[in-house]
């Protein structure tokens, strides 16, 4: 399959026109919309959301990632990266950063290869799309094999003491996996301390708390409420752990 994970929204055509270049260079594989809310230019918080979210699918699945505020400029180059047998397509701005330095196995290839249209600002449809569909069907990479360092940015830590994204709840996630932290720990965040709860019920309506969220990240909730608007929470704001 291939699966699509973008910060487009689904307003406008852009995500329409990507699958519309999918179904003609791929007809018979099937396209997933994973993501279409990814944090508008926010790279860092695509990189650690995907990173939670491809263990879900099986290898050889294609991922057809644009989070690309840098976009035709030479500030990245165009990739495919191969992490555990899954595909990704893309950006080398640091979006496949966090999932490919974990890989038990990564190569990157630059993209070379262009097509005859190619529009300055829409690389989703007219590069990565047919590259992602070739790759789906069997094709090799349409590019030279370079060093994984194109696609990574070395200086981003395993684990983002952020939020990277705000659901239609008004939860916010962060990039941190619950697994590495002490579920004893007390979550500071905008001048709250939060405790660890397992469920949203075994707290009393209108507490907030933190917990692990089923795709193994920190997500800050308030059961029957809004986190967002009861501790302030937005993207980027940073988040701190106290043992109690």
């Amino acid at each position: 399959m291939i699966v699509l994970f973008t910060d487009f929204g689904l307003e406008g055509p852009y995500v329409g026109q990507m699958k519309a270049v999918l179904q003609r260079d791929a007809p018979s594989i099937p396209v997933i919309d994973l993501f279409h809310d990814v944090p508008a230019h926010e790279v860092s918080s695509g990189a650690y959301l995907l990173r939670a979210l491809a263990g879900e699918f099986d290898r050889s699945t294609v991922f057809l990632c644009v989070v690309d505020p840098g976009v035709g400029s030479e500030e990245r180059l165009p990739v495919v990266v191969l992490a555990d047998g899954q595909w990704f397509v893309g950006p080398g701005n640091g979006l496949f950063g966090p999932l490919a330095k974990e890989a038990t196995a990564a190569r990157c290839w630059e993209i070379t290869w262009r097509p005859e249209r190619l529009s300055a600002t829409f690389h989703g449809r007219d590069l990565f799309a047919p590259v992602a569909a070739r790759l789906a069907i069997g094709e090799p990479p349409p590019g030279q094999e370079r060093n994984l360092a194109i696609a990574i940015i070395e200086s981003w830590p395993a684990e983002l003491a952020q939020i990277i994204y705000i659901d239609r709840f008004g939860n916010g996630v962060t990039g941190t996996r619950a697994r590495t932290i002490d579920p004893s720990a007390l979550l500071e965040v905008n001048g709250h301390r939060l405790e660890r709860a397992r469920i949203y019920s075994d707290v009393s309506p209108g507490q907030a708390f933190w917990y692990a969220n089923a795709n193994g990240l920190v997500e800050i909730a308030v059961n029957r409420g809004r986190a967002d608007e009861k501790l302030g929470l937005k993207v980027g704001l940073e988040v701190a752990w106290r043992l109690p």
